[in-house]
């Protein structure tokens, strides 16, 4: 036996005596935990080293990474990248005045590619008929930096109140928002609660609460929508909720009883 491995993925040793594991390599495992792909991963590594990583199974190797936001190559762990922001210069430029001083500011972002469940968009809609939710308003700028940039982009922003609703499912492998994926819920609460936000996040399924203001729920539902509206005004008081309340249709308005009147005698 030479100690070469060969793993389920395909990742490994490639040598025709190497032992085949029924799993995939340590790598392959951690990535898919961050909700990430390979592919995603590699157009960032540095083009000379790309060829190694296509077959790379440690988490804890080292790479020339390709920042994001154009900033000089930095070395790091595959585990690093992943982590977060690892590049030195996007970690020094989020103290920079400007970013500090628009921090916590809620925009517009034209053209977000983020994807939107179906069951996120039925809770937003549950929640309007409550709330006043202004659509043009998708990201919250942050004082920090979360992998790479300043700024968050929550499922729902309710910016009178400065609250933003998660929304978050296992999906259907049952590993969505565990792991690593986990780990970047909670820096992202942390990163909004520096700048004053609060975070509600409804967590589906078999996914345990998250962080202080959490709900467990089967799917959007009339009861969540309750219950949400409930949370906001514990976390912002009634009087602030009241003054983004969509005021009742006369069909749900409730129908005053009529007094009696004196009785008639025939």
């Amino acid at each position: 036996m030479t100690g070469a491995l060969r793993f389920l993925c395909g990742h490994g040793a490639s040598a025709p005596d190497a032992v085949a594991l029924g799993r995939s390599c340590p790598l392959c495992k951690l990535i898919a935990s961050s909700g990430r792909t390979r592919t995603e991963l590699e157009a960032r590594v540095a083009r000379g080293q790309r060829e190694r990583f296509r077959s790379e199974v440690s988490p804890a190797a080292e790479y020339d990474w390709n920042c994001r936001r154009g900033h000089d190559r930095y070395r790091a762990s595959v585990l690093e990248a992943l982590g977060g922001d690892a590049c030195p210069k996007c970690r020094s430029g989020v103290t920079a005045f400007a970013n500090q001083r628009e921090a916590g500011v809620p925009s517009m972002k034209a053209n977000l590619r983020v994807g939107t469940s179906m069951a996120e968009q039925r809770l937003r809609a549950l929640l309007e008929e409550h709330i006043v939710i202004p659509r043009g308003v998708n990201r919250v700028r942050i004082a920090g930096s979360f992998h790479g940039r300043n700024e968050v982009w929550p499922d729902i922003v309710i910016p009178a109140l400065k609250v933003a609703i998660e929304y978050d499912s296992p999906g259907r492998g049952g590993d969505w928002h565990r792991g690593l994926r986990e780990a970047s819920d909670r820096e992202k609460d942390a990163l909004l609660a520096d700048v004053g936000w609060e975070v509600i996040r409804v967590r589906t399924g078999s996914l345990e609460p998250l962080g202080k203001w959490s709900l467990s729920a089967n799917g959007p539902t009339a009861k969540l929508a309750d219950e949400i509206v409930a949370m906001l005004e514990r976390i912002r008081g009634v009087a602030a909720v009241d003054a983004i309340r969509r005021p009742l249709s006369r069909d749900d308005a409730p129908t005053a009883t009529p007094t009696p009147g004196p009785s008639k005698e025939r």
